[in-house]
Protein backbone atom coordinates (compact mmCIF):
# COMPACT_ATOMS: atom_id res chain seq x y z
CA UNK A 1 0.00 0.00 0.00
CA UNK A 2 2.83 2.36 0.86
CA UNK A 3 4.59 1.66 -2.46
CA UNK A 4 1.39 2.40 -4.39
CA UNK A 5 0.92 5.63 -2.48
CA UNK A 6 4.51 6.65 -3.21
CA UNK A 7 4.03 5.75 -6.88
CA UNK A 8 0.82 7.82 -6.95
CA UNK A 9 2.67 10.86 -5.60
CA UNK A 10 5.51 10.51 -8.12
CA UNK A 11 3.05 9.93 -10.99
CA UNK A 12 0.95 12.92 -9.96
CA UNK A 13 3.95 15.27 -9.61
CA UNK A 14 5.34 14.32 -13.04
CA UNK A 15 2.01 14.72 -14.84
CA UNK A 16 1.14 17.97 -13.03
CA UNK A 17 4.49 19.44 -14.04
CA UNK A 18 3.69 18.31 -17.59
CA UNK A 19 0.26 19.95 -17.68
CA UNK A 20 1.77 23.18 -16.33
CA UNK A 21 3.37 23.67 -19.77
CA UNK A 22 -0.09 24.43 -21.22
CA UNK A 23 0.48 28.19 -21.02
CA UNK A 24 3.85 27.84 -22.74
CA UNK A 25 2.23 25.79 -25.50
CA UNK A 26 -0.46 28.38 -26.17
CA UNK A 27 2.19 31.13 -26.33
CA UNK A 28 4.16 29.13 -28.94
CA UNK A 29 1.26 28.75 -31.39
CA UNK A 30 1.71 30.56 -34.68
CA UNK A 31 -1.70 31.66 -35.93
CA UNK A 32 -4.52 29.75 -34.21
CA UNK A 33 -7.22 31.62 -32.33
CA UNK A 34 -8.86 30.40 -29.11
CA UNK A 35 -11.65 28.49 -30.89
CA UNK A 36 -9.19 26.59 -33.08
CA UNK A 37 -7.05 25.79 -30.04
CA UNK A 38 -10.12 24.52 -28.17
CA UNK A 39 -11.19 22.42 -31.17
CA UNK A 40 -7.94 20.53 -31.67
CA UNK A 41 -7.16 20.30 -27.97
CA UNK A 42 -10.66 18.83 -27.56
CA UNK A 43 -10.02 16.29 -30.33
CA UNK A 44 -6.84 15.18 -28.60
CA UNK A 45 -8.63 14.88 -25.29
CA UNK A 46 -11.49 12.86 -26.82
CA UNK A 47 -9.02 10.41 -28.37
CA UNK A 48 -7.03 9.84 -25.18
CA UNK A 49 -10.00 9.78 -22.81
CA UNK A 50 -11.90 7.35 -25.05
CA UNK A 51 -8.94 4.97 -24.76
CA UNK A 52 -8.93 5.46 -20.98
CA UNK A 53 -12.65 4.70 -20.68
CA UNK A 54 -12.50 1.69 -23.00
CA UNK A 55 -9.60 0.32 -20.96
CA UNK A 56 -11.55 0.94 -17.75
CA UNK A 57 -15.02 -0.26 -18.79
CA UNK A 58 -14.23 -2.50 -21.80
CA UNK A 59 -17.49 -3.86 -23.25
CA UNK A 60 -19.53 -1.63 -20.89
CA UNK A 61 -18.05 1.53 -22.42
CA UNK A 62 -21.30 2.83 -23.96
CA UNK A 63 -23.34 1.73 -20.96
CA UNK A 64 -21.07 3.78 -18.68
CA UNK A 65 -21.91 6.90 -20.69
CA UNK A 66 -25.65 6.21 -20.70
CA UNK A 67 -25.67 5.63 -16.92
CA UNK A 68 -24.59 9.22 -16.28
CA UNK A 69 -28.04 10.28 -17.63
CA UNK A 70 -28.93 13.98 -17.89
CA UNK A 71 -26.53 14.91 -15.10
CA UNK A 72 -23.65 13.57 -17.17
CA UNK A 73 -24.72 15.95 -19.95
CA UNK A 74 -24.98 18.87 -17.51
CA UNK A 75 -21.56 18.01 -16.07
CA UNK A 76 -20.08 17.81 -19.56
CA UNK A 77 -21.67 21.15 -20.43
CA UNK A 78 -20.02 22.94 -17.50
CA UNK A 79 -16.70 21.17 -18.13
CA UNK A 80 -16.88 22.37 -21.73
CA UNK A 81 -17.60 25.91 -20.58
CA UNK A 82 -14.69 25.81 -18.12
CA UNK A 83 -12.21 24.65 -20.77
CA UNK A 84 -13.31 27.14 -23.42
CA UNK A 85 -13.24 30.07 -20.98
CA UNK A 86 -9.82 28.96 -19.74
CA UNK A 87 -8.32 28.92 -23.24
CA UNK A 88 -9.90 32.25 -24.16
CA UNK A 89 -8.61 33.76 -20.92
CA UNK A 90 -5.02 32.73 -21.61
CA UNK A 91 -5.15 34.21 -25.12
CA UNK A 92 -6.14 37.70 -23.95
CA UNK A 93 -4.33 38.09 -20.63
CA UNK A 94 -1.17 36.86 -18.94
CA UNK A 95 -0.77 33.21 -17.98
CA UNK A 96 -0.26 34.35 -14.37
CA UNK A 97 -3.58 36.21 -14.33
CA UNK A 98 -5.43 33.19 -15.67
CA UNK A 99 -3.86 30.49 -13.50
CA UNK A 100 -3.83 32.45 -10.24
CA UNK A 101 -7.55 33.23 -10.69
CA UNK A 102 -8.43 29.64 -11.63
CA UNK A 103 -6.57 28.37 -8.55
CA UNK A 104 -9.47 29.71 -6.45
CA UNK A 105 -11.57 26.69 -7.50
CA UNK A 106 -11.47 24.98 -4.04
CA UNK A 107 -12.98 28.05 -2.37
CA UNK A 108 -15.60 28.67 -5.04
CA UNK A 109 -16.57 25.00 -4.74
CA UNK A 110 -16.87 25.31 -0.95
CA UNK A 111 -19.00 28.45 -1.25
CA UNK A 112 -21.35 26.83 -3.80
CA UNK A 113 -21.56 23.67 -1.69
CA UNK A 114 -22.60 25.81 1.29
CA UNK A 115 -25.49 27.43 -0.62
CA UNK A 116 -26.55 24.52 -2.83
CA UNK A 117 -25.67 21.34 -0.94
CA UNK A 118 -25.97 22.94 2.52
CA UNK A 119 -22.46 21.80 3.45
CA UNK A 120 -20.95 23.55 6.46
CA UNK A 121 -17.93 25.84 6.12
CA UNK A 122 -15.41 25.87 8.97
CA UNK A 123 -14.31 29.23 10.36
CA UNK A 124 -10.70 28.77 9.23
CA UNK A 125 -11.91 27.85 5.73
CA UNK A 126 -14.06 30.98 5.67
CA UNK A 127 -11.07 33.14 6.71
CA UNK A 128 -8.90 31.60 3.98
CA UNK A 129 -11.70 32.17 1.45
CA UNK A 130 -11.77 35.85 2.39
CA UNK A 131 -7.99 36.13 1.87
CA UNK A 132 -8.25 34.31 -1.46
CA UNK A 133 -10.96 36.62 -2.74
CA UNK A 134 -8.95 39.63 -1.56
CA UNK A 135 -6.16 38.27 -3.74
CA UNK A 136 -8.53 37.89 -6.69
CA UNK A 137 -9.81 41.44 -6.11
CA UNK A 138 -6.25 42.77 -6.19
CA UNK A 139 -5.66 41.00 -9.52
CA UNK A 140 -8.94 42.37 -10.91
CA UNK A 141 -7.98 45.88 -9.76
CA UNK A 142 -4.64 45.54 -11.53
CA UNK A 143 -6.38 44.33 -14.70
CA UNK A 144 -8.94 47.14 -14.64
CA UNK A 145 -6.16 49.73 -14.24
CA UNK A 146 -4.43 48.34 -17.33
CA UNK A 147 -7.69 47.71 -19.26
CA UNK A 148 -6.96 43.97 -19.19
CA UNK A 149 -9.87 42.75 -17.07
CA UNK A 150 -11.69 40.58 -19.66
CA UNK A 151 -9.16 37.78 -19.23
CA UNK A 152 -9.68 37.76 -15.46
CA UNK A 153 -13.45 37.65 -15.89
CA UNK A 154 -13.14 34.67 -18.24
CA UNK A 155 -10.74 32.93 -15.82
CA UNK A 156 -13.17 33.46 -12.95
CA UNK A 157 -15.96 32.10 -15.17
CA UNK A 158 -13.76 29.05 -15.80
CA UNK A 159 -13.25 28.52 -12.06
CA UNK A 160 -17.00 28.92 -11.42
CA UNK A 161 -17.93 26.48 -14.20
CA UNK A 162 -15.44 23.86 -13.05
CA UNK A 163 -16.68 24.22 -9.47
CA UNK A 164 -20.22 23.48 -10.66
CA UNK A 165 -18.88 20.44 -12.51
CA UNK A 166 -17.29 19.24 -9.24
CA UNK A 167 -20.58 19.79 -7.36
CA UNK A 168 -22.49 17.70 -9.90
CA UNK A 169 -19.99 14.85 -9.45
CA UNK A 170 -20.12 15.14 -5.65
CA UNK A 171 -23.91 15.28 -5.55
CA UNK A 172 -24.22 12.06 -7.57
CA UNK A 173 -21.58 9.89 -5.95
CA UNK A 174 -23.77 6.82 -6.48
CA UNK A 175 -23.21 7.26 -10.25
CA UNK A 176 -19.83 6.91 -11.95
CA UNK A 177 -19.62 10.36 -13.55
CA UNK A 178 -16.20 9.87 -15.14
CA UNK A 179 -17.70 9.56 -18.67
CA UNK A 180 -19.07 13.10 -18.31
CA UNK A 181 -15.51 14.28 -18.98
CA UNK A 182 -15.68 12.63 -22.40
CA UNK A 183 -19.06 14.27 -22.99
CA UNK A 184 -17.44 17.60 -22.12
CA UNK A 185 -14.69 16.97 -24.69
CA UNK A 186 -17.30 16.23 -27.37
CA UNK A 187 -19.16 19.44 -26.48
CA UNK A 188 -15.90 21.42 -26.77
CA UNK A 189 -15.28 20.17 -30.31
CA UNK A 190 -18.89 20.77 -31.43
CA UNK A 191 -19.19 24.27 -29.94
CA UNK A 192 -15.78 25.34 -31.25
CA UNK A 193 -16.66 24.11 -34.74
CA UNK A 194 -19.97 25.99 -34.68
CA UNK A 195 -18.47 29.28 -33.45
CA UNK A 196 -15.73 29.08 -36.09
CA UNK A 197 -18.39 28.27 -38.71
CA UNK A 198 -16.33 25.29 -39.80
CA UNK A 199 -13.19 27.37 -40.37
CA UNK A 200 -10.97 25.26 -38.13
CA UNK A 201 -8.04 24.98 -40.55
CA UNK A 202 -4.69 26.19 -39.22
CA UNK A 203 -1.01 25.33 -39.45
CA UNK A 204 0.18 21.75 -38.92
CA UNK A 205 2.50 23.08 -36.21
CA UNK A 206 -0.44 24.46 -34.20
CA UNK A 207 -2.62 21.39 -34.77
CA UNK A 208 0.15 19.11 -33.53
CA UNK A 209 0.78 21.22 -30.43
CA UNK A 210 -2.93 21.40 -29.54
CA UNK A 211 -3.57 17.70 -30.06
CA UNK A 212 -0.51 16.79 -27.99
CA UNK A 213 -1.72 19.20 -25.30
CA UNK A 214 -5.14 17.60 -25.21
CA UNK A 215 -4.16 13.97 -25.75
CA UNK A 216 -0.89 13.53 -23.91
CA UNK A 217 -0.81 16.23 -21.22
CA UNK A 218 -4.55 16.28 -20.40
CA UNK A 219 -4.94 12.56 -21.08
CA UNK A 220 -2.07 11.54 -18.81
CA UNK A 221 -3.30 13.98 -16.19
CA UNK A 222 -6.63 12.16 -16.12
CA UNK A 223 -4.90 8.78 -15.88
CA UNK A 224 -2.79 10.11 -12.99
CA UNK A 225 -5.88 11.53 -11.30
CA UNK A 226 -7.79 8.24 -11.65
CA UNK A 227 -4.86 6.19 -10.34
CA UNK A 228 -3.91 8.60 -7.55
CA UNK A 229 -7.39 9.05 -6.11
CA UNK A 230 -7.42 5.32 -5.33
CA UNK A 231 -4.39 5.65 -3.06
CA UNK A 232 -4.42 9.32 -1.94
CA UNK A 233 -7.00 11.52 -0.26
CA UNK A 234 -8.70 14.12 -2.45
CA UNK A 235 -7.06 16.92 -0.44
CA UNK A 236 -3.61 15.38 -1.05
CA UNK A 237 -4.31 15.19 -4.79
CA UNK A 238 -5.37 18.85 -4.76
CA UNK A 239 -2.14 19.80 -2.99
CA UNK A 240 0.08 18.33 -5.71
CA UNK A 241 -2.09 19.83 -8.46
CA UNK A 242 -1.17 23.28 -7.10
CA UNK A 243 2.07 22.77 -9.04
CA UNK A 244 0.23 23.57 -12.26
CA UNK A 245 -0.92 26.98 -11.02
CA UNK A 246 2.48 27.95 -9.64
CA UNK A 247 4.71 26.55 -12.42
CA UNK A 248 2.57 27.74 -15.37
CA UNK A 249 3.46 31.45 -14.95
CA UNK A 250 7.09 30.50 -14.21
CA UNK A 251 7.56 28.66 -17.53
CA UNK A 252 6.33 31.58 -19.67
CA UNK A 253 8.53 33.96 -17.67
CA UNK A 254 11.60 31.72 -17.87
CA UNK A 255 11.32 30.80 -21.58
CA UNK A 256 9.45 33.78 -23.06
CA UNK A 257 10.11 36.55 -20.54
CA UNK A 258 6.37 37.15 -19.98
CA UNK A 259 6.38 39.35 -16.91
CA UNK A 260 3.82 39.31 -14.11
CA UNK A 261 2.58 42.66 -12.83
CA UNK A 262 3.43 43.34 -9.18
CA UNK A 263 -0.24 43.54 -8.12
CA UNK A 264 -0.97 40.30 -9.95
CA UNK A 265 1.95 38.64 -8.15
CA UNK A 266 0.74 39.87 -4.74
CA UNK A 267 -2.83 38.74 -5.47
CA UNK A 268 -1.58 35.41 -6.80
CA UNK A 269 0.54 34.81 -3.70
CA UNK A 270 -2.51 35.49 -1.50
CA UNK A 271 -4.66 33.05 -3.47
CA UNK A 272 -2.00 30.33 -3.69
CA UNK A 273 -1.08 30.66 -0.01
CA UNK A 274 -4.74 30.40 0.99
CA UNK A 275 -5.28 27.32 -1.19
CA UNK A 276 -2.08 25.71 0.15
CA UNK A 277 -3.14 26.25 3.78
CA UNK A 278 -6.65 25.01 2.99
CA UNK A 279 -5.22 21.82 1.46
CA UNK A 280 -2.88 21.26 4.41
CA UNK A 281 -5.83 21.64 6.83
CA UNK A 282 -7.81 19.09 4.79
CA UNK A 283 -4.89 16.62 4.80
CA UNK A 284 -4.48 16.95 8.58
CA UNK A 285 -8.22 16.50 9.11
CA UNK A 286 -8.17 13.34 6.98
CA UNK A 287 -5.29 11.92 9.04
CA UNK A 288 -7.17 12.65 12.29
CA UNK A 289 -10.26 10.85 10.96
CA UNK A 290 -8.15 7.82 10.00
CA UNK A 291 -6.63 7.68 13.49
CA UNK A 292 -10.07 7.93 15.13
CA UNK A 293 -11.40 5.11 12.97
Amino acid sequence: MYSKKRLSIIFLIITTIGISFGGLIIRNLNSSDAWQVAFYRGLGFIASFTIILIFRYRKYFFNSIVRTSWWGLFGGLFLMLANILFIHSMTITSIGNSLFTVSSIPFITSALAFFILKEKIEIKTLILMIFAFIGISIMFKSSIDSDDYNGNILAFGCALSFSIFILIIRNFRNIDMMPSSLIGGIFIVIVSFIFKEGNIFTSFHDILYCILWGAILNGFMNIAFIFSTKHLHASEVSFFMLLEFSLGPFWVWFFLNELIRFQTLIGGILVMSSVTLFTIFQINRSKIKIKLN
